[in-house]
């Protein structure tokens, strides 16, 4: 039963039970709600003035980025219309025109109001 049980937050202890609603750690005595431990789990993905992005956002580029195996640049105030976020260090995938579909980092697009 304890292998179902997420581990302590705290103290990393397998130990786990439940306790009505909550989880309780009987090593250091941590209780918490899986609920909440699941939301912590999922990162956010924030632009490069710290807004949240999420899929379908529009984003533009804050500078000139060179594309890789290219001798092209996508120029600063480049907009992206339905971003996509995936796992990894570049994690905005979307379609540039003229270029095709382009991953980025977080930190060289601002969200834009539409």
């Amino acid at each position: 039963m304890a292998d179902a049980l997420l581990p302590c937050p705290e103290c990393g202890s397998t130990y786990t039970y439940e306790t009505d609603a909550l989880l309780s750690c009987p090593e250091c005595g941590h209780e918490w709600s899986p609920a909440a431990a699941a939301a912590a789990d999922a990162q956010e993905v924030r632009d490069s003035l710290g807004n949240v992005l999420a899929d379908g956002d529009t984003v533009t580029l804050i500078r000139d980025l060179k594309v890789k195996g290219s001798s092209s640049v996508v120029k600063i105030g480049t907009k992206f219309r339905g971003i996509r976020l995936v796992d990894g260090d570049h994690d905005v995938d979307c379609k540039t025109p003229g270029f095709g579909p382009i991953d980025l980092k977080s930190q060289f697009v601002k969200e834009v109001a539409e």
